[in-house]
């Protein structure tokens, strides 16, 4: 049975400065669990309601399905909540291509932004210290195992920005037409917040402006969700990478 303490400690971890206290977050569902037990994710605990999962006995509290309710973050729960400690940042990998994120702050946006640098082979994103936590439990549950594999690192992104001797892209709507820009899959692309795009601060950086051109006749749209953004800018650079 668990204890009050436990669930309190459980809970206080959807907060951000709690996560950052304790240095812990929860990952929910079973194949999340299982990716970060096979990863270099360290395993505080384990709490489930039937799961056999390849973690030290020690670590494992079976519970029932109403004490799951009481822990989860989630409306219909999964059968096991496991907390993992936060890892040390690593170096940041300078030598490929980086996304870099201004202040974004969808979980759902950073978790979607993660899966697709694992896709693509994109092996760091550095944000600012304004965006989204990468532990915060919707961008867990979004990144669907990725995180374990692609290294996030917060930092003061003018000062970063500042450090490279590389070409840094930028994504607005207006600018060089992608699909006819010369790319190199090497640099920095800096994606912005969702409602007022890459700051005042960080454009003045920029030493090359991408667009991903409108197609539809009427052109009303606003402009593409980020993480849709992502997506294609990615796919663009790759593509030519293979084509060189």
């Amino acid at each position: 049975m668990l204890s009050k303490n436990q669930i309190k400690l459980i809970k206080s971890l959807s907060q951000k400065k709690y996560r950052q206290q304790l240095g812990l977050f929860s990952v929910e569902g079973i194949k999340g669990i299982e990716e970060f037990l096979n990863s270099h994710f360290e395993l505080e605990s384990l709490y489930t309601t039937k799961t056999k999962f390849n973690a030290p006995e020690s670590q494992v509290i079976v519970v029932n399905a109403s004490e799951l309710q009481r822990i989860s973050s989630l409306k219909n729960p999964n059968t096991a909540l496991a907390l993992f400690k936060i890892p040390e940042s690593l170096k940041v990998d300078t030598e490929g291509l980086i996304i870099a994120l201004d202040d974004v702050r969808d979980p759902g946006n950073l978790g979607t932004i993660i899966r697709l640098c694992d896709w693509y082979g994109v092996s760091d994103i550095v944000c600012s210290s304004n965006t989204v936590d990468c532990y915060n439990s919707k961008v867990v549950q979004a990144s669907m195992g990725s995180l374990t594999r692609v290294n996030i690192t917060y930092l003061n992104l003018e000062d970063f920005i500042d450090n490279q001797c590389r070409t840094i892209f930028g994504t607005f709507m207006e600018g060089e037409n992608i699909y006819s820009s010369n790319l190199i899959d090497k640099g920095v692309i800096i994606l912005g917040n969702e409602a007022n795009g890459i700051s005042e601060q960080i454009q003045k950086k920029i030493t090359k402006k991408l667009t991903i051109p409108q197609f539809g006749t009427i052109k009303e749209t606003e402009s593409l969700n980020v993480a849709n953004a992502a997506a294609i800018v990615l796919s663009e650079f790759k593509r030519r990478s293979i084509e060189m």
